[in-house]
């Protein structure tokens, strides 16, 4: 376990898809965030662990510009193209599904709406109202919403927290699978430790306000060495964390 470098990482890369510096948040004269330096490469997928309570939520919701609440300092820089997954789907219940995935984008993006349904198992679905809706199919409309806008950053707070052992699952793998055709960014803020290993390249950790773990998965393609290294990471991970942290 290594602690967090964020000038090796920058030096490591020329253009990252999002650099934060010093990034500090306070509500009401507690510091929530003290000093976060983070650099995030294109296309990189990370996972944000930490205790309850730790800022995990505030830094997410810092870099798309939700924080109005919040005192602060510091600089970050995020594309323009950033899309946000939250753990409720947050689907308006007056419009069918295509309409919710392509709402505020006009009517020359429905075809690439239906198609992006498509991509997340929804085919044929695109009249049905969120209501007629599981959770899971309700996230994977979500999910179709953020990555029609052709993100270059998707963030995630913990959008599979919700929803049953099985379903996440299977949203594990949708996720994943179409991070790697559409190839954001992604900075998702997690308290299950095996999804963040499940999930990311790598896994960072907030402790006092600051990011205290870098890690890299580097899961291992042989199915016997996988498993070694998943044991071995959450290992590493929960002793940092605490067993009441982990799911």
């Amino acid at each position: 376990m290594t602690a967090y470098d964020g000038q090796a990482f920058a030096a490591a890369t020329i253009e990252p898809a999002v650099r934060i510096r010093d990034l500090r948040r306070t509500f009401t004269l507690k510091g929530v965030l003290n000093g976060i330096d983070l650099d995030i490469a294109p296309g990189e997928f990370v996972a944000l662990l930490g205790p309850s309570g730790s800022g995990k939520s505030t830094l997410l919701r810092a870099l798309a510009g939700l924080d109005y609440e919040a005192f602060g300092s510091g600089e970050y820089q995020v594309p323009d193209r950033t899309s946000v997954i939250f753990q409720d789907a947050r689907l308006l219940p007056w419009l069918n599904i295509l309409d919710n995935v392509t709402l505020g984008l006009g009517r020359q993006v429905r075809e690439q709406g239906r198609e992006t349904l498509a991509e997340v198992g929804l085919a044929g679905r695109e009249g049905a109202w969120p209501h007629e809706l599981s959770g899971g199919e309700q996230q994977r409309v979500a999910l179709a919403r953020a990555l029609v806008r052709q993100p270059e950053l998707l963030l995630a707070d913990e959008p599979f927290g919700a929803l049953d052992a099985l379903t996440r699952t299977r949203m594990h793998d949708l996720l994943r699978r179409l991070s790697e055709v559409h190839d954001p960014a992604v900075l998702l803020v997690t308290h299950d430790i095996d999804e963040a290993i499940v999930l990311a390249d790598r896994i960072v950790m907030l402790e006092g306000g600051k990011l205290a773990v870098d890690i890299q998965v580097d899961l291992p393609p042989d199915p016997d060495a996988r498993a070694h290294r998943s044991i071995d990471l959450r290992a590493e991970l929960l002793a940092r964390l605490g067993p009441s942290q982990a799911a």
